[in-house]
């Protein structure tokens, strides 16, 4: 039954995960468990400091930059060219009204709720919009499941599909975990931007990939059917 499969399943629950969060957040009822796992990632004796040597803050603000509008953008540039250029350009399309949807509901959800980053250490990157949820987290999910669940739908092979959502998740965990390193965000803020990122780009291949990828069944077989007339 449909409605018990993994695909189904783990997105409803994501969905309701964030629903959750955000009334945790807004009540304000865990700021303890949330100051307690940032502090897990700064240096006891100097809090002002993540832990680890220069050399790994640097790689984590590397990572970081990944999850941002540039990184993420041109993500989706290439993403939607190679995809236009391999003749799915209803995938294409769909891929960009997606994350540009994406961008939006995340502005109006930081405006909406307008959680205060963290104070409790010093920030090791720069910010400009409010905590929940994590734009890097939540846009990262959406970009890359997406991708990856268009370049399953395009490639038709289900290695190709499972290999591009392994790349996809580590690059997504990886980018949220920076945020929390660097102090730049709530736990909750990120593990929100998860849960929404995920319920997003599975409604988002549902609703767009699947339909595209029967636009272009039809349209192949509109142009078999052509060719046989033909001959």
């Amino acid at each position: 039954m449909f409605l018990l499969q993994p695909r189904f399943l783990l997105p409803v629950a994501a969905a309701f995960g964030f629903v959750g969060l955000a009334f945790y957040v807004i009540s304000d009822g865990g700021a303890a468990l949330d100051s307690a796992l940032v502090m897990l990632f700064r240096d006891p004796a100097n809090p002002s400091l993540p832990i680890g040597p220069a050399w790994f803050r640097e790689m984590m603000r590397d990572l970081t930059a990944l999850g941002s509008f540039i990184g993420l953008g041109i993500a989706t540039v290439i993403a939607t060219l190679t995809l236009r250029l391999c003749g799915h350009r209803p995938l294409a399309i769909g891929l960009v009204l997606n994350v540009l949807a994406a961008v939006v509901a995340s502005t109006l959800l930081k405006i909406g709720i307008g959680r205060e980053r963290p104070d409790i250490v010093e920030h090791a990157a720069l910010t400009f919009t409010a905590s929940f949820p994590s734009g890097h987290a939540f846009l990262a999910a959406v970009v890359l499941l997406s991708i990856a669940s268009f370049a399953g739908i395009a490639s038709r092979r289900a290695d190709i599909a499972r290999l591009c959502l392994w790349v996809a998740w580590a690059l997504i965990i990886a980018i949220g975990l920076s945020r929390i390193y660097l102090g730049v965000h709530w736990p909750s803020d990120v593990l929100g931007g998860w849960c929404l990122g995920v319920a997003w780009s599975s409604l988002a291949t549902f609703l767009i990939g699947r339909r595209a990828a029967r636009s272009e069944d039809d349209l192949a077989q509109v142009v078999a059917s052509r060719s046989e007339a033909a001959d």
